[in-house]
């Protein structure tokens, strides 16, 4: 696995539905790259901050400009 396959799945390997053959590739790349080894605890560092924060405080407007963007990026 490199370093973009990393990103692609990290969704579903912090989630734990990633299948147990790509959870080992994953986990065998964290253990040669301590970049993405960075990048994992600062996803996992958001994703704790950004449960606390309710969704109602969460404006309609900045909600669909967000999902825009994603949806856009992907497509990139």
């Amino acid at each position: 696995m490199d370093c973009i396959e990393l990103v692609e799945l990290i969704t579903d390997y912090l989630e734990g539905t990633l299948p147990h053959h790509d959870r080992e590739r994953f986990n065998a790349h964290l253990s040669e790259c301590p970049y993405c080894v960075i990048y994992v605890d600062q996803m996992r560092a958001t994703l704790g901050a950004l449960g606390a924060i309710p969704a109602e405080s969460i404006s309609d407007a900045a909600k669909q400009t967000l999902l825009h963007a994603f949806r856009e990026w992907k497509r990139g």
